[in-house]
């Protein structure tokens, strides 16, 4: 008889939306955990009868096939394994009505690639079953729960920068949300849902933005993508202004159209501040990443004097394993570095990016909301306990410091002081006082969920 793993999950709204939501665009993302590398090589059609989805799972397990079956509306899906990894694999996904609310089953019947192994390989398997369904149910639930009433009212949202890391996770974000999501892209749009414009030559055509009800500004070239030489300057500040100005230009001149800007910012805006405490009413920092911040947030003040509501979220140091900071400092953390940068004591101000996603999500919604909001989590951590945290959820070392000369000398002065060693202790006053409830408030739980760490219905 084949293993059977069993996880349930009761959910805050009835079997309908819970099934609608997962039948829609974006889904898949949402769901797969961020510390396993899967890529979607070819997807056919949803979760109905026949639908196929082929993943690349990376080495040693290659290439995984399913196809979806037996599918019940607003009741019961199924994917089976065509090829892949399993001996044997079926999952099916039921959902039970309770009033207004219901029961997510998920049952997973597989045999293991390698029977010989018995039950060490149905061990294994389980362990992972069990972290990945903990991390599926928690976004499932949350989620879930943080569904907009929209009143059946077709509701769009325009993304630039929708090709990087957060720009792609909001997408799928919003996609489950029932928000229909425009790309702004930079060549030919290959149909109605994308936008085509290109901010050095300052052209966007205002006819492509009349049906978009909000847009959220994230492009911008990496700022530790590259040392900073002037060249290299001058591009960080003319990605972000010059496509600043060029859409608070375009909405001011609309009187149809977007109505709402998210132009996000990030909280070098702040400088280098020691020990100061600091929160939306604080004045600007000095140095480079402060004087950047500025110019980029005035970019956006046409479009304000217009009437478009403009908020700027403040970005900190975003935590997702695929992407941004953290995958260096895991890197840095397996091999035993992981210790503190420079003296450790200076404050981080932190996110998740899922916390970032509601905060970006918030800030289109919440008409109470413009100008600055800190997004970043309410509790900042010293470096040397952030380093510690990640090496207690690793169960790796935390001690072996990087002093700040090596640090100097790895990446320059300036972007070294200023990215690594700067300190800001934020407080998000503006959500605070808006009760905003954050998914992961604390750091080591965040990075126990984010890595993998947690098992069951606890994540």
């Amino acid at each position: 008889m084949s293993p059977v793993f069993v996880r349930r999950l009761e959910l805050p709204v009835s079997a309908e939306v819970a099934f609608a939501w997962h039948e829609r665009s974006g889904a898949f993302e949402r769901l797969s955990p961020p510390w396993q590398t899967v890529r979607v090589i070819e997807r056919t059609g949803g979760i109905r009868d026949g639908a196929r989805v082929t993943l690349d799972l990376g080495a040693p397990l290659g290439r995984w096939a399913l196809e979806h079956h037996g599918y019940q509306e607003g009741r019961v899906f199924r994917d089976r394994q065509i090829s892949g990894p399993f001996a044997r694999y079926a999952h099916t996904h039921t959902f039970e009505p309770h009033g207004e609310r219901c029961v997510l089953e998920d049952r997973i019947e597989f045999e293991p690639p390698f029977p010989p192994f018995g039950r060490l390989g149905t061990g294994l398997i389980e362990a992972q079953f069990d972290a990945l369904f903990a991390w599926r149910h928690r976004v499932t639930r949350l989620d879930l729960a943080r569904l907009v009433a929209r009143d059946g009212r077709a509701f769009t949202v325009g993304i630039t920068g929708a090709s990087g890391m957060i720009g792609r996770e909001l997408a799928a974000y919003l996609s489950t949300q029932g928000v229909r999501v425009k790309r702004f892209v930079r060549r030919a749009a290959r149909g109605p849902q994308e936008i085509a414009w290109d901010p050095a030559r300052g052209t966007l055509d205002p006819a492509d933005l009349v049906d978009v009800d909000a847009v959220v500004h994230l492009a911008g070239a990496g700022v530790a993508d590259a040392p900073w030489t002037e060249a290299r300057k001058r591009e960080l500040v003319d990605s972000r202004v010059l496509s600043t100005q060029l859409l608070a230009r375009t909405l001011a001149g609309m009187p149809l159209g977007p109505r709402v800007l998210v132009s996000t910012s990030a909280i070098g805006w702040y400088g280098d501040r020691a020990e100061e405490a600091l929160d939306e009413s604080s004045g600007p920092g000095t140095g480079f990443l402060a004087e950047l911040g500025q110019a980029w947030e005035h970019a956006a003040d046409p479009a304000a004097a217009a009437g478009v509501r403009v908020v700027h979220p403040r970005i900190g140091v975003v935590l997702w394993p695929p992407g941004g900071a953290l995958p260096r400092l895991l890197l840095a953390t397996k091999l035993g570095a992981g210790g503190p940068l420079g003296s450790g004591r200076q404050w981080w101000s932190w996110i998740t990016l899922h916390d970032l996603l509601d905060v970006l999500v918030r800030a289109v919604d919440d008409a109470t909301l413009s100008g600055p909001i800190n997004a970043v989590a309410p509790e900042p951590v010293r470096q040397h306990d952030f380093a510690r945290a990640l090496g207690r959820v690793m169960h790796r070392p935390s001690f072996a410091p990087a002093p700040a000369f090596a640090l100097h000398a790895l990446l320059g002065r300036a972007m070294a002081d200023q990215m690594l060693l700067a300190s800001q202790k934020l407080t998000p006053n503006v959500l605070v006082q808006r009760a905003h409830a954050y998914r992961d408030p604390l750091l080591e739980p965040a990075l126990a969920a984010l890595l993998g760490r947690v098992r069951g219905e606890g994540a």
